[in-house]
Order: C-alpha cells, then structure tokens, then sequence
C-alpha cells in the first residue's frame, strides 16, 4: 500500500494518474495546503520542503522498513522503477524519457507556476513579471509541441515523462495559452486527457473540491513563507 500525501495541484496529479496507469494500491491522505497542512511536524518528517506531493511505500522492493518520497519526479521515477512500468529498462529509451521528466520539473512546472502566480494571485498586477511567465510558458508549449511533431508521446511510448507534463497543460486557458496554436501538443493532450486512469485520477479530486482554496484567505500560507518558516517548523 502507498501512502499519499496530496492536494488537487499539477504535482499531486501526477502520482495520481501514475498509480491508476499501474493499479498500485493507495490511501490519499489530503493535505491541505491552503489550511497550512504542509507544515504540520508529522508532514514535514516525509516532506522537508513542505511541499506535496510526498509518498510512503509500505511494500518497498527488496521489504525492509517504509520508504517516504519527497518530490513530484522523484516518485514518479521511485514507482516507475520498483513497478517496471512507464520507463523503459533500455538504456537509449530511458534517457529520453528522464530528459523529459526532467525538462517538466526545471522547465514548465516553475514557469507555468509563476505564469500562475503573478496573473492570477499576485495581488498586484506586474505586467512585466506577467508577460516574463506567459511568454516563457508559450515558449516551452512550442518546445513540446515540435517535440511531438513526429511522435505519438513525449518519449517515444506513454511514459513518466508525459505524465509528468500533463498536468501543467490542463491549465492552459489560466496560463493565457491557446493549444490551437499548438497542434501537435492539442492531439497528444487530448488523447491523455481520455485515458481511463487519467479520467480516474482526476475524479479523485472531485471529493476536495468544496475545500478548493480561498485565495484571499490562504494567501500567507501560499505565499509568503521564508527562512523563518522553515526554521520555526524545525523546531
């Protein structure tokens, strides 16, 4: 059984969707990060970034005690490897789809936040800061789009790597972004999007959404943290 530790956000939709690809039994335990869950003592000892998503395998390969994983592409790749699925075992393959992975988690995961952050929570409207994060997110669309001119998924067969990157795209129209100008990135979302885990995984979030976030009321929790934080929920 793993343990979940997960909010409706990309990152946490992403080990969502992976563990209805593979069937792997979990337990969602909700954290949520509008209320500051995340720097409760008992999360910080899986999440020391207090960020989610964060796993506990019970059952890791090889027994022994549980085994806790911080970081939305670090667990992909811990699932993908201990289930044998969605990477592949040859060497060639495996480093496309880790180039990818990476690419999402130093690439459109932080730009696409930002995109979020400064147009739609920011409290003041930076209209250099906005059009800094729309017009990078629009650049790496245009990266993956031409990427997937002439293959069906990010790295050859589905993988982490698309999974991973999914999630950041459903949120286009908040990231000011229009997929008709990307059409080899609109067919490869659309055929995500009506994979039965992926349909799934996303039902998953139904069962949060009257908790969805109050953005005026969360938006010290959200935003504005610093050292101190982390140095008050050390202690």
């Amino acid at each position: 059984m793993i343990d979940l530790y997960y909010w409706t956000t990309p990152n946490g939709h992403k080990i969502t969707v992976f563990l209805e690809e593979v069937g792997l039994p979990y337990n969602i335990i909700p954290v949520n990060i509008g209320a500051g869950d995340q720097f409760k003592p008992e999360f910080l000892n899986i999440s020391p970034n207090n960020r989610i998503p964060a796993i506990v395998d019970h059952e890791p390969a090889g027994g022994g005690e549980a085994i806790s994983i911080f970081e939305s592409g670090a667990i992909l790749l811990y699932l993908a490897e201990k289930t044998g699925k969605l990477i592949s075992p040859n060497i060639r393959e495996r480093v496309e789809v880790l180039q990818w992975l990476f690419w999402q988690m130093g690439g459109l995961g932080p730009m696409a936040g930002q995109n979020h952050h400064f147009s739609q929570y920011a409290p003041e409207k930076i209209e250099y800061a906005i059009n800094r994060y729309v017009n990078e997110t629009a650049r790496l669309y245009a990266v993956l789009d031409k990427r997937l001119a002439d293959r069906k998924f990010v790295a050859g067969d589905y993988s982490i790597a698309d999974i991973a990157a999914y999630p950041w795209i459903v949120p286009y129209e908040r990231q000011s972004q229009n997929l008709d100008n990307f059409p080899n990135l609109k067919r490869w979302f659309e055929a995500i999007k009506a994979r039965p885990a992926v349909i799934r995984a996303y039902e998953k979030a139904e069962a949060f959404k009257n908790q969805a976030l109050d953005i005026e009321k969360s938006r010290n929790v959200l935003f504005n943290q610093s050292a101190n934080t982390v140095n008050m929920t050390a202690k």
